[in-house]
């Protein structure tokens, strides 16, 4: 089987990063259509983050620690003022598990 030019078979160098065990379950509920609901204050910076299950559960361990590094890692996006939501990027780099599958 031929590839074509400048095609790699190996995976990229993103899908290999570090991803700590809360920012690995923040992923999972955002994978199954959660969301991250973020509050500023009159400055544009974010002071709080709560992260929703598709069920309107809390995830309890999620902090701005968590979001800043998941953000800093381009892992999780947000388009014009919505709610973060995971990016391409984050789907890929998320591990797989069993029920991370959906209903």
């Amino acid at each position: 089987m031929r590839q074509h030019p400048g095609v790699s078979s190996r995976p990229s160098h993103e899908t290999f990063m570090n991803i700590s065990r809360h920012e690995q379950r923040a992923l999972h509920v955002l994978a199954l259509g959660g969301r991250i609901l973020h509050e500023r204050e009159e400055a544009p910076r974010i002071v709080a983050v709560t992260c929703v299950t598709r069920e309107g559960m809390i995830l309890a361990d999620f902090d701005l620690t968590t979001f800043h590094r998941l953000r800093r890692k381009r892992l999780i996006e947000s388009r014009s003022g919505s709610p973060y939501r995971i990016s391409k990027r984050g789907r890929v780099c998320v591990r797989a598990q069993p029920d991370n599958q959906g209903s």
